[in-house]
């Protein structure tokens, strides 16, 4: 049977790299799992593979949307697997690989079918969160779906809002939508974790924001600071950077929010993880010993 290898864990940790020496290995392609990499205005801050390293590997759903084009997990994960299906017929294995969470669940698991959300209704409930703030939105949520009030995370004014637009679209319950329901692919799947000491990985973190600023964040985040309201710029290295240019921090403020911001999504994608018993965790200098135990794995597949 076909395998998909899902090389999975914390931003900064070396995945990418990882992930092109198996992609040579065994002759294959990379399917990115990054929700922000997918936006051809932004490199530096996504750390998107090098103009060598992605003419090394064939490279999918890197920089094919822009960041004016609402993109969601939904329609990713359609495109993905009628993208992996096709490149089953010649290739086998597959890599997966990248650092959102939900889009490496969506792969793997499958999400619930929640209906896409028009384009007005999302102006509608963008416009009145901005006009009202957290707090509001909480309330308002609460009103139309307590259940889900009660499990969400208050604080991802993302999430709420998304729950918001359903239910105000649907006139259901953006729970009542929510059936957890896993899909059984028709391949099989190897998870491979890569993760190293929290001190080391916390320093490769505050070193690649370093590195990122050199190579020309700042500028990269001004090209784009007059769309800094759209969903695809909520996103670490570039609203850190957008409240400096509004004047609300230093720029050595702005820095250090990013390493700490960074340093924060690193904790957040590991407990994810952690919560999957079916991930083999391995450190970033074990590149051989990775390969050799795909092989082994595929041997009794």
């Amino acid at each position: 049977m076909n395998t998909l290898i899902v090389i999975l864990g914390p931003t900064g940790v070396g995945k990418s790299a990882i992930s092109i020496e198996l992609a040579k290995s065994f002759s294959t392609d990379i399917i990115s799992a990054d929700s922000r990499q997918l936006f051809r205005e932004l490199s530096i801050g996504t750390a998107v593979p090098s103009r060598e390293e992605l003419q090394a590997v064939p490279h999918h759903f890197i920089q094919t949307r822009s960041i004016h084009h609402y993109y969601n997990v939904s329609e990713y994960e359609t495109e993905a697997i009628e993208l992996i299906d096709e490149l089953f017929k010649t290739k086998s294995p597959l890599i997966l690989t990248g650092g959102s969470m939900m889009y490496i669940d969506t792969i793997c698991k499958g999400i619930d079918d929640i209906p896409t959300v028009t384009p007005e209704i999302r102006k509608q409930v963008m416009d009145w969160y901005h006009d009202n703030g957290l707090e509001a939105l909480q309330q308002r949520l609460l009103t139309l779906d307590p259940d889900y009030y009660s499990i969400a995370d208050l604080s991802n004014p993302k999430r709420l809002l998304h729950a918001l637009e359903v239910c105000l679209m649907t006139g259901k319950t953006f729970t009542s939508f929510r059936t957890n329901t896993i899909r059984q692919r028709p391949f099989r799947i190897l998870k491979i974790g890569i993760n190293q000491q929290r001190e080391i990985l916390y320093e490769r973190i505050n070193q690649r924001v370093d590195l990122m600023m050199q190579a020309g964040l700042l500028e990269e985040a001004r090209s784009v600071y007059p769309y800094k309201e759209l969903n695809s710029l909520n996103t670490v290295g570039y609203k850190e950077l957008f409240s400096y240019f509004d004047g609300l921090c230093t720029l050595d403020e702005a820095i250090d929010l990013i390493k700490r911001n960074s340093r924060k999504y690193a904790r957040k994608q590991l407990t994810w993880f952690r919560r999957d018993t079916d991930i083999h965790w391995f450190e970033p200098h074990q590149a051989d010993q990775i390969i050799a135990f795909v092989q082994e794995k595929l041997k009794g597949l």
